[in-house]
């Protein structure tokens, strides 16, 4: 049950301090699966407790221009949000990846040991997002009507027994087999952190050590693992760096010239690496 007596700071606080930690975890090499886990459970408990933080009803309020529900000025959460999009534009999309509770629950279910279905189309599904999006601005903006209120994402974690809190189940229940459906299809919020995601100064990229043995693009949920992907859409799951056979060939490193991944070292000792690389990058460019 949600405890009203604990403001809804405490949840863009824990925000910002997980985003700084996970980032510099990442950029050490110290950041673990184990670690991911526990930020995922942690974030969906505080979704329960404070109800905090929760972006996509937090967006909504302010596009309804609804202080109360807020409990804060609308200029408040404006601000917030400009500094969660600032350290997304630094960072990538930790806070979609590991603290808002509705991304976090649908992380866990995706963990669910059932078949998957992985559909490479994520364009798709980001003009989708972004076509949800404007839809839900002008209804909201004309007629001050929510589409994001039949989601009923408060009500399941209020624990109130609605039709709308059932919809979410239901989405958790799809999420087991389709990575992230709500983030990757409806949530407003999702638009805003995949644009400020798109250019960040860090993100994950093979380094010169990458074989191209093709694992990282076979089992990243989001297909964002290959050389000309911009990983807007990388919630920063660490499957990849998990299945990669070659240490060091996946790292969060800083990009230059604004390219998202560095070229592949031509100058592998191992002749069988270098058969792999040959033919992975032409399995890539054949895709491409």
């Amino acid at each position: 049950m949600v405890f009203e007596n604990i403001p809804r700071s405490v949840g863009f606080l824990y925000g910002l301090i997980v985003i700084i930690l996970a980032a510099y975890l990442w950029y050490s090499g110290r950041w673990k699966q184990k670690v991911g886990w526990l930020l995922l459970v942690i974030s969906v408990l505080l979704g329960f407790a404070i109800f905090a933080p929760v972006m996509p009803y937090q967006f909504e309020q302010m596009a309804l221009g609804n202080d109360q529900a807020m409990e804060s000025p609308i200029i408040v959460g404006l601000m917030g949000l400009l500094v969660l999009t600032i350290l997304t534009h630094l960072f990538g999309r930790f806070f979609c990846g590991y603290i808002c509770p509705v991304g976090c629950a649908q992380e866990i279910a995706y963990y669910v040991p059932v078949g998957k279905i992985h559909i490479k189309q994520k364009i798709i599904f980001m003009t989708i997002r972004a076509t949800f999006t404007i839809i839900f601005l002008m209804l909201v903006f004309a007629l001050s009507f929510s589409l994001l209120a039949f989601f009923g994402i408060r009500d399941f974690f209020y624990l109130v027994p609605t039709a709308g809190a059932v919809v979410f189940f239901v989405i958790l229940l799809i999420a087991t087999k389709f990575y992230r459906p709500f983030c990757r299809l409806v949530c407003p919020g999702g638009v805003i952190f995949s644009v400020a995601g798109w250019k960040s100064l860090f993100k994950v990229s093979r380094t010169e050590a990458c074989i191209r043995c093709r694992k990282c693009r076979n089992v990243c949920p989001a297909d964002e693992a290959g050389d000309n992907d911009q990983k807007a859409e990388c919630y920063l799951c660490g499957r990849c760096v998990e299945v990669c056979p070659v240490k060091g060939a996946i790292q969060f490193e800083r990009q230059k010239s604004g390219r998202n991944a560095q070229p592949v070292s031509r100058r592998l000792k191992n002749p069988r690496d270098v058969s792999r690389t040959r033919q992975g990058e032409q399995e890539e460019k054949s895709e491409e």
